[in-house]
């Protein structure tokens, strides 16, 4: 996917500036505001990523599934996502920004509309991958845009903003749908309503904001499902790549059975206290990334995943002791590790890749990351189905602590990367 800093000029008549538009087709957003309507958007894609979570619960008390069900229909939205950042992530450089970012902000808005109505596991599958796929058309789409839009004289804030609004987004997801569930009529409902009218509102800013893609033939051939690490990253990507794997699988077991898990911690705690857990994790990790933001890549990165370990064993100790201090306290330290790991990653891997390869880098990232956040969350589903959660909760810890230490081993012998 190409990106680039300043916008493309059309052959025979100059492609107006963001900052100074033709008086006949003004735009609302200069390059600033533009700069900011995208990041937004993609915080408001990953609250509604995250905004299911705390009604989990709900859904499994209504419709009595399993906890194989449940982590089910948690994956069906990262594998959609994935396929569709594998199929479409230089889609908008073909056919422009602003038409393929506004048309996947309207199917995730029709997403919203599905989860509202939805009265049964299969309605809730297909709003998720409804939801999967348009997520990962607009993400390539608004992640290509924010370094279109990047202030030449404050260089690396895409990427900064790239490691943050995720983790930022999926706090104020759950956070937002924690509140409604315990204060709200129609907890299933309200919060899909909020986030429909705010991906609409969105989706016609966008259309007002300046084209910096120059369309182009060639969009049937670009929707082969491609992986386009830059040649310089990939050093960058085998030191991070356990930590990257370990941190996300954890994200994507808080994600789906985090709300078991708080259940069979303290069972007659409120149902809002597995939306907690997760908020937990994420305001942790926004703002151990947002901390970190002037250190060392590597260094962040190797403490992030050092962090997991504590994190996670913590988090196992929560229900033998029946301590919610616990389940909380290796929430928290999870989720500073989370977040160093993915600030110190994607800093490790954005600035090596030439401009033209910073935005498939940055999917290959993403792929690697929800691979890790969905494929392990299902095996955890189906090992809690056979051997009760406490097991299951057992081998995935185990697993994750053995990744952080293949990844801290090998960054032990592992020159920094170029």
């Amino acid at each position: 996917m190409t990106s680039v800093t300043a916008l493309p000029t059309h052959p025979h008549r100059p492609h107006p500036s963001p900052s100074r538009p033709a008086p006949s087709h003004r735009p609302a957003l200069g390059r600033r505001g533009a700069f900011r309507l995208h990041a937004s958007i993609l915080v408001t894609l990953l609250a509604a990523s995250s905004a299911p979570t705390p009604l989990y619960a709900l859904y499994q008390s209504a419709w009595h599934f399993s906890a194989l069900t449940l982590t089910v229909v948690f994956s069906t939205y990262a594998l959609a996502l994935l396929l569709a950042l594998l199929s479409t992530g230089r889609l908008s450089d073909h056919l422009g920004r602003r038409p393929v970012l506004a048309g996947a902000l309207l199917a995730e808005a029709t997403a919203m509309a599905l989860f509202t109505t939805a009265q049964s596991v299969p309605a809730l599958i297909a709003a998720r991958i409804l939801q999967g796929l348009a997520t990962g058309v607009a993400t390539s789409a608004a992640g290509a845009a924010l370094l279109d839009f990047e202030d030449p004289d404050r260089p690396g804030r895409a990427t900064l903003v790239n490691g943050i609004t995720p983790v930022a987004g999926m706090a104020a997801g759950v956070l937002a749908a924690t509140a409604l569930t315990q204060y709200a009529p129609a907890p299933t409902h309200t919060v899909y309503l909020l986030l429909l009218l705010l991906l609409t509102t969105q989706a016609a800013a966008v259309l007002r904001t300046p084209e910096t893609a120059h369309p182009h033939p060639g969009a049937r051939r670009s929707l082969r499902p491609t992986i386009a690490l830059a040649p310089a990253s990939r050093p960058a990507m085998t030191l991070a790549a356990p930590g990257i794997i370990a941190a996300w699988a954890l994200g994507g077991f808080y994600s789906s059975l985090g709300p078991s898990l708080a259940r069979l911690t303290a069972p007659h705690a409120t149902p809002a206290t597995g939306g907690l857990v997760f908020l937990t994790l994420t305001a942790t990790a926004g703002l151990a990334g947002h901390t970190a933001r002037t250190l060392p890549a590597r260094t962040v990165n190797l403490a992030g995943t050092t962090l997991l370990i504590p994190g996670a064993l913590l988090t196992l100790s929560g229900p033998h002791l029946h301590s919610l201090p616990a389940l909380f306290t290796g929430t928290a330290i999870a989720g500073a590790g989370f977040g160093a790991v993915t600030q110190g990653a994607l800093r490790l891997l954005l600035p090596p890749a030439a401009p033209q390869e910073r935005a498939g880098t940055l999917a290959a990232y993403y792929v690697l990351s929800y691979l890790a956040m969905s494929v392990p969350a299902i095996l955890a589903g189906l090992l809690t189905d056979r051997y009760g959660l406490p097991s299951a909760l057992l081998l995935y810890t185990a697993t994750v602590v053995l990744l952080t230490l293949t990844g801290l081993t090998r960054a032990r012998r592992t020159p920094h990367p170029a």
